[in-house]
């Protein structure tokens, strides 16, 4: 399924990439149109307000000089005087505003011939009223001339308008057409970021899918695998607690054949002894000798088969007692060693193969410190609680890396074993030169 997925990625990033580039492109271009037509219509309003200023000053000075002509008042001359000198500003600026129009550029050199003509004639009847030539002026003012000059004028002027307006209207046209450009651009890009949206999100609903279903098989395969793990270490423990009693029923029989085999004939080697004391002369030193000898041979090796038998089956534990059993077994370990032992034994109410694996605990632990911890003095205390008895055997002796424990200590990984087969918790705590902690807490039921 990712070779799929791998796809709809491949065609759904180029479509967004192509969604915005042509949204970029769009929006470019609306913006250069739509600046340069606000441009042009900046300057078709600055020539329209132009263009009426100039109208504007030419009938104010035609207007002045009239009332002049008919009243004689110097005041009338104020307008026209202002108007003439404000024509001239007002043809440099649109002059300015024609000048990259060759069309308008034209229109307004005739208009501005016009002007000149309309002054000449309005400064001609100017300069003769002065000179008091009244039918000269009045001649002037009865003819057409002044009345085409400023019909003229106000064609030349209306085609500036007209041509300024054209402008305006090609102007507002190209800003609709940006904004109909950027509404068609939008409405793309949105399509098509809808498009690449829902491939998107096709997509993720597939790859959830399929996370679901490897996710649903990893399960299946997992339980399956937990499954088998169970079965195995439930098979491994079965196996490992057979072997453990095995070699229980083993060190039972060897014990139970020791005692009676090698028991009987240490017996009657030592009756066979007591009778030659009777038949012999013990008066010979040398005969004495040997007989006290082999009579303590006898009792040596009476006492090390009984040591060999405890060791593998502690008669004293189902006989006396688990408590009873330590008390002997740590005064034994302390009179082989000669390490001081303290014991702190509470009694406790055990089945008998746990109180067998309490024993062994003690028993494995005091034999480690006697080859390896060269200690100088055990404390071994077992304490009863209500849920659970805890044992625990601590020494002052070298102490050890735990991190360096492997699986080829068989003495410490069978320990565990005893105590986890049991229900248990086994823990090994020690440092170098700090001595070390057995502890293990097994629960009464």
């Amino acid at each position: 399924m990712r070779w799929p997925n791998f796809r709809k990625m491949a065609v759904s990033l180029p479509l967004a990439l192509l969604a915005v580039s042509v949204l970029v492109g769009i929006n470019e271009v609306g913006y250069s149109r739509s600046r340069d037509a606000v441009s042009a219509l900046t300057r078709t309003h600055a020539t329209r307000a132009a263009l009426d200023r100039l109208m504007q000053n030419t009938l104010d000075a035609e207007t002045g000089l009239r009332g002049y002509l008919l009243t004689g008042d110097e005041r009338y001359l104020e307008p026209y005087q202002k108007s003439v000198t404000t024509l001239t500003s007002n043809l440099d600026e649109l002059r300015a505003l024609f000048i990259d129009s060759p069309d308008d550029l034209a229109d307004f050199a005739q208009l501005s011939r016009q002007i000149a003509r309309k002054m000449s004639e309005l400064d001609l009847s100017l300069r003769l009223r002065r000179q008091n030539n009244d039918d000269a002026w009045k001649f002037v003012l009865s003819t057409d001339v002044g009345k085409e000059n400023m019909d003229a004028i106000r064609a030349q002027a209306s085609r500036l308008i007209d041509r300024s307006a054209e402008r305006t209207a090609h102007s507002t046209q190209d800003i609709l057409h940006s904004l109909l450009l950027s509404r068609v651009g939008i409405a793309a890009f949105a399509a098509i970021v809808l498009l690449a949206f829902y491939m998107y999100l096709h997509q993720a609903i597939t790859l959830q899918a399929v996370s679901e279903r490897e996710q649903e098989v990893l399960a299946r395969e997992r339980d399956r695998l937990e499954g088998l793990v169970r079965e195995r270490t439930a098979s491994l423990t079965e196996l490992a607690n057979h072997l453990q009693q095995v070699r229980e029923d083993e060190r039972g029989h060897l014990a139970r054949e020791l005692h009676d085999e090698l028991g009987a004939l240490l017996t009657a080697a030592k009756l066979d002894v007591a009778r030659l004391k009777s038949r012999v002369d013990v008066q010979v030193p040398e005969i004495a000798e040997r007989l006290r000898h082999l009579t303590e041979t006898l009792n040596s090796g009476i006492a090390l088969k009984r040591r060999i038998i405890e060791d593998l089956r502690p008669s004293s534990l189902f006989n006396l007692g688990l408590t009873a059993s330590l008390e002997i077994l740590t005064r034994e370990f302390a009179e082989r060693s000669g390490i001081d032992v303290e014991v702190n034994l509470e009694t406790v109410d055990l089945p008998e193969p746990v109180q067998l694996t309490v024993y062994r605990v003690v028993q494995e632990s005091l034999t480690n410190i006697g080859r390896y911890a060269d200690a100088r003095k055990v404390l071994v205390a077992v304490h009863n609680y209500p849920t659970h008895v805890s044992v625990q055997i601590r020494d002052d002796g070298n102490g050890f890396d735990t991190s360096t424990i492997n699986a080829s200590s068989h003495g410490l990984m069978g320990m565990r074993h005893r105590v986890e087969a049991a229900g248990g918790r086994l823990t090994v705590t020690s440092d170098v030169g700090e001595g070390t902690l057995v502890s293990a807490v097994l629960p009464h039921a």
